[in-house]
């Protein structure tokens, strides 16, 4: 089932690739000419690369490979989305295009054919011919200097070439060119704003149970951070600075810090040494600790200051629960959510506040009389219209949403998987202010 899944994925890969080919190199250069030559070796390039970029970390290949492919093998999938979805747009516009230069072309007063005479002391070379005039023209004389050279006795004679060949090539480069332009100010747009680092949100969540001594509880929540071959130490500190800059009195970092091993981002990882609240740091599992060696990263993380929540609870002196569960993925593992132990046994007239990877689990928590879940896992969808197959997978895919008497908060995220873009999702930290009822 796995190799048939991969087997469509390529086989869809190298389709969108032969389109990209054929709308941006073979439709806008001359056969067998040198920038065909060089579309082409790019576009055979850039999939290899992108291949190579999401399969060097599972693979185990050297830390210093995975970082040299990951930018272009990244950067190019980001790039390859939008520039599909702005050719999709170009061929409605190809057609109006080329009827209105069509008509603008019959309404010009007609050129007469310019012939240049001039001594002939050696033989012309004549570019062949594949078709007469009027027809689609292939050779390379004709497409780039939109003219037909022949060669007479004693003359050479320059002949327009067909109009309707010059206007396809020409329409043919507006909408490529445009297409390709759209593609890569959204790609560079989103790219600085992950490169920023995220934004601080602030949103205020009333608990029905939540003590009038917690009421302005603050939580920083910080979730999919995606420490890798991209995304590093300057990243880890971007994120730490923000978080300190708010003052929380507690912060929960949900689940996908990393997407690589503790011997590898270790040190990417260090400034999270220095986060500050006054309750502490806590931490929970997510899928992608799962193929980075989840243990090891639990143990690293406490080794900085973070203290994991592996399906516990504690009680938090303003007044509250905290619990977390690990992450689904860690099913595989033997591991995973563990709700019983987690909440089973605790006094359901105390509020309780859940940090869960995915937002998946929210039934379980609204079993177990959780008043509001933290998540991430969705990125926002990162990458639009990813948010509508976010929307599929996902019950809440960004913000605050009520499933009973369980409020559920996602996180956009603060970081980036694969492409290192976001475009209609900013990355975020979000300060949960907790409000009582009873203030």
């Amino acid at each position: 089932m796995i190799a048939f899944f991969l087997v469509v994925v390529l086989a869809l890969l190298a389709l969108v690739h032969w389109y990209v080919w054929r709308r941006l190199v073979r439709d806008v250069t001359a056969p067998r000419g040198l920038a065909r030559r060089i579309g082409t070796g790019v576009v055979i390039a850039l999939p290899v690369l992108s291949v190579a970029a999401l399969a060097s970390g599972r693979a185990g290949a050297p830390f210093l490979f995975q970082q040299v492919v990951a930018w272009p093998g990244f950067l190019w999938l980001a790039v390859l989305l939008y520039l599909v979805l702005a050719l999709a747009v170009g061929e409605a516009v190809r057609p109006l295009l080329s009827r209105w230069l069509a008509r603008r072309a019959a309404a010009a007063p007609a050129a007469a054919p310019v012939t240049v005479t001039a001594p002939v002391t050696a033989p012309v070379p004549v570019p062949e011919r594949t078709a007469e005039l009027g027809t689609k023209v292939e050779t390379e004389a004709e497409t780039e200097a939109g003219a037909v050279v022949e060669s007479k006795a004693g003359a050479v004679v320059e002949r327009p070439v067909a109009p309707e060949v010059s206007r396809r090539l020409f329409v043919a480069r507006v909408v490529g060119g445009a297409a390709a332009a759209a593609a890569a100010g959204t790609v560079a747009n989103g790219a600085y704003g992950v490169l920023r680092g995220p934004k601080v949100k602030r949103v205020t969540v009333p608990l029905a149970k939540l003590p009038r001594a917690a009421h302005g509880y603050r939580i920083a929540v910080v979730s999919d951070i995606h420490l890798g071959p991209i995304l590093g130490r300057a990243h880890s500190q971007r994120i730490v600075d923000a978080i300190n800059a708010t003052q929380p009195d507690l912060i929960a970092v949900v689940g996908d810090l990393v997407d690589g091993t503790v011997e590898n981002l270790g040190p990417a990882a260090e400034p999270l040494a220095r986060l500050r609240a006054r309750h502490g740091s806590f931490f929970v599992t997510g899928n992608h600790e799962y193929f980075s060696g989840a243990d090891a990263w639990v143990d690293h993380v406490r080794e900085l200051g973070m203290r994991p929540l592996r399906n516990e609870r504690l009680e938090i002196p303003a007044g509250f629960d905290l619990a977390g569960v690990d992450d689904v993925a860690g099913e595989s593992e033997g591991q995973g959510p563990d709700f019983a132990r987690a909440l089973g046994d605790r006094d359901r007239s105390r509020a309780a506040v859940l940090l869960a990877h995915q937002p998946v689990v929210i039934d379980d928590a609204v079993a177990h009389g959780v008043d509001l879940q933290l998540s991430g896992h969705t990125h926002g969808g990162q990458l639009w219209p990813g948010n509508l197959l976010a929307e599929l997978a996902n019950p809440t895919v960004a913000g605050l949403e009520r499933y009973g008497d369980t409020q559920l908060y996602v996180s956009r995220g603060a970081g980036a998987w694969g492409p290192p873009v976001r475009v209609g999702a900013p990355s975020d930290i979000t300060v949960v202010q907790l409000a009582s009822k009873q203030a």
